[in-house]
C-alpha cells in the first residue's frame, strides 16, 4: 500500500515542480508569481534596479537599449568666426561645358600661403579662411527660406581637405541666388568668381 502512495505522490511533485518551469505558468519564467503579479511588477533586484543584467561587467548586452544619444559620427562643424588660418585643400573649379577644369592647391599656415600653394589669389585664401573658418562649410538650407530663381552660370566647383584640422568636402554652383550666395562668399578660395560677379 505504501508502494502505490509514494509513486502518486512522487508524479504529483514532479509534475508541480515541471508546471512551475513552464513559461506563462504560475511561479514559472514569463508567468505571475506566487501573489499573481507578473515578473514586471516584482521586485527582484534584475527587472527594476535598471542594471542591466547579464552578468556582472556592468556592460549591456548587444540587444540592450540605451537612451544615450549615439556620438556624431564626425566632428560638429566650425562655426563662423576667425579660426587658425591653418589649411590643406584641393579646389577644383568646372567652368561648364566642354571647358577644363582648373585645379589649384592651396595650403595655409596662421593664415599665410605656404610655398607649396598653386592658387591664382593664395593670399586673398588664406586670409579668408582665417577671418571665418566655417567659410567652406555653410549651414544647411533652411527648409523655409525661398530662393531666388536666378541662374549664375554652369561652373561648379569643389573643394576637398581640412581647414584648422576639419575635414572638408564642398561643392558650390550658381543654380539659384542661395548658391551664388554662398558662391560669392568663398571666391576668394574657389579662386573664380564665376559668372556670379
Amino acid at each position: 500500500m505504501r508502494k502505490p502512495l509514494m509513486h502518486v505522490l512522487l508524479i504529483a511533485a514532479t509534475a508541480t515542480a515541471l508546471a512551475a518551469c513552464s513559461p506563462g505558468a504560475p511561479g514559472g519564467p514569463g508567468g505571475p508569481g506566487p501573489t499573481g503579479s507578473s515578473p514586471a511588477g516584482s521586485s527582484s533586484a534584475g527587472s527594476s534596479s535598471g542594471t542591466p543584467s547579464s552578468g556582472t561587467s556592468g556592460t549591456p548586452s548587444a540587444d540592450a537599449e540605451t537612451t544615450a544619444a549615439a556620438p556624431s559620427p564626425s566632428a560638429a562643424a566650425p562655426t563662423a568666426g576667425p579660426g587658425a588660418g591653418n589649411a590643406e585643400l584641393s579646389i577644383m573649379v568646372k567652368p561648364g561645358g566642354s571647358g577644363q577644369p582648373a585645379n589649384y592647391t592651396l595650403v595655409c599656415r596662421d593664415g599665410v600661403p605656404a610655398a607649396e600653394s598653386q592658387h591664382p589669389s593664395a593670399t586673398a585664401a588664406c586670409a579668408a579662411l582665417k577671418a571665418n573658418a566655417a567659410l567652406l562649410s555653410p549651414a544647411p538650407r533652411p527648409t523655409d527660406k525661398a530662393c531666388t530663381q536666378q541662374y549664375g552660370g554652369p561652373q561648379e566647383a569643389t573643394v576637398t581637405g581640412s581647414v584648422d584640422d576639419r575635414p572638408v568636402e564642398a561643392t558650390f554652383s550658381l543654380r539659384d541666388g542661395c548658391e551664388i550666395a554662398q558662391w560669392n562668399a568663398a571666391k576668394d578660395v574657389l579662386g573664380s568668381s564665376g559668372g556670379a560677379g
